[in-house]
């Protein structure tokens, strides 16, 4: 799940108005992260969020029409207000997530990495993933927003 080919990565990118650490603690607590995590319409369940190198990340997305979407990961990487990674393990949708935290201007670039094992994989998740995370993004400037 580390490929250096572009072909493998989806790549979504956006500048919030809020530093750095106020960006990563919207990621790091998980009460607040469950508001904000998935496209609009989604609601969260945590089971474990254990943000630490080697640390479980399981919880189930619910869907606006009541489908259930298991999720399990493990953090591969934690520098607070840096960088995140995990790899998102099961049941489907094989990947490495690499977010940072990039000061700019005043305010916080956000860039999610998502590299798959092959392009074909990738180009399935083309079809929804760019537009699924600029609606995430919505969601967390709407929560920098509430808590700002």
């Amino acid at each position: 799940m580390t490929s250096s080919d572009p072909a493998c990565t989806i790549v979504s990118s956006r500048v919030f108005a809020a530093a750095p650490a106020a960006v990563f603690a919207a990621f790091a607590d998980p009460a607040m992260l469950a508001r904000w995590w998935g496209p609009a319409g989604f609601t969260n369940t945590f089971d474990a969020f254990e943000l630490r190198p080697g640390g479980a990340w399981t919880f189930t997305m619910h869907g606006p029409d009541g489908t259930d979407y298991l999720n399990e990961s493990e953090f591969v990487e934690v520098v607070p207000a840096e960088r995140v990674a995990f790899d998102h393990l099961k049941p489907m949708h094989r990947f490495r997530m690499e977010m940072t935290f990039e000061p700019t201007g005043g305010g916080t670039r956000l860039t999610w990495r998502m590299t798959h094992d092959t392009a074909e994989e990738t180009e399935r998740m083309r079809a929804f993933v760019p537009a699924a995370n600029e609606q995430n993004f919505d969601r967390l400037a709407a929560i920098l927003a509430s808590v700002g």
